[in-house]
């Protein structure tokens, strides 16, 4: 793995560090984003806590920001929205640019792009009300997963094992968004992939009671495994964090996220989907990954910080 330079120079600027929204992750966010603040006011930046749902983002520009820390999750923060309203106030913001992120919170349009370029995804349909469900039942075999196609922390995901639930799957993931999608279950190890700049960090593997990692595993129950070294032999983690790394390219994404895949019983690795705005509490993913490579939370931080950009 190549070395990771962290930044020394601390003149950002005023910064803003945006958290809270009104996507269903906000009280995620909120956390990610106290985690964010505290660690650069601990290095000395000028950071300031900015909620997009309390007041209008032109105030950015009226209190004099010069840089903003997106600790945003889901909707209006992770999917483009507000990366195009920051870009037109001429605002440098962590991240990837508008067009990656509105890919990224599409898990359909992710998966076309990574087909397209050579990257191993399940199997997938789209469903609606008039869905022949047998036939996707029979399509991509059970059991299978429904979610929304623009939600996270897999809000309103359903592990479905009998073809007669489907459509009680589909209408809970319809609560949540107007497109649904049915994804080929792979049964195997659950791994994740954090991306910092150009780098692939340590692989995380994650052992989830029953072997679903949901929204209850994620952030509720106490049974959730982490791993990390993920104890894969060298050569298989190089091969997945290389790919990891396109898989990441090809939606265009930069600065820095996290690429989620399942590695099945035949030793083949299939991506789920690209996170481009990361939990960051001391206990996310990411830090954990950097800790793994010898990076502190703070010096996560201040790095994803520099990697800011314009457009």
């Amino acid at each position: 793995m190549r070395t990771i330079d962290i930044v020394s120079n601390h003149d950002f600027g005023k910064v803003a560090v945006l958290l809270g929204g009104r996507s269903a992750e906000r009280g995620i966010s909120l956390q990610s984003g106290k985690a964010v603040l505290d660690a650069l006011r601990r290095r000395g930046v000028d950071a300031h806590p900015f909620d997009p749902s309390e007041q209008p983002m032109e105030a950015l520009l009226r209190q004099g920001f010069e840089r903003a820390h997106i600790a945003l999750h889901g909707r209006y923060g992770e999917d483009g929205t507000v990366q195009g309203a920051l870009e037109l106030m001429g605002l440098p913001y962590t991240g990837s640019g508008v067009l990656a992120s509105a890919l990224a919170m599409d898990k359909w349009r992710t998966k076309l792009l990574w087909q397209a370029g050579g990257i191993s995804t399940p199997r997938h349909l789209l469903l609606d009300e008039q869905s022949d469900f047998d036939a996707v039942a029979r399509d991509l075999g059970l059991p299978m997963i429904v979610k929304p196609v623009r939600e996270g922390s897999t809000i309103g995901l359903s592990k479905v094992v009998d073809a007669k639930d489907l459509p009680a799957a589909r209408r809970l993931a319809a609560l949540h968004d107007s497109m649904v999608l049915a994804e080929q279950f792979i049964e195997g190890v659950e791994l994740t992939a954090a991306i910092l700049g150009d780098v692939t960090l340590p692989l995380v593997r994650i052992e989830a009671e029953g072997g679903l990692y949901d929204y209850e595993a994620k952030y509720v129950s106490n049974q959730t495994r982490y791993f990390c070294p993920s104890n894969l032999s060298t050569a298989q983690e190089h091969a997945i964090q290389a790919q990891a790394l396109q898989a990441h390219r090809v939606l265009g994404c930069e600065g820095w996220g996290r690429v989620d895949l399942i590695l099945d019983k035949s030793g083949q690795h299939h991506f789920l989907e690209t996170n481009t705005s990361p939990g960051m509490t001391s206990h996310s993913l990411v830090p954990m990954a950097a800790k793994a490579a010898g990076i502190s939370f703070d010096d996560l931080v201040l790095r994803i910080l520099e990697l800011a950009h314009v457009g």
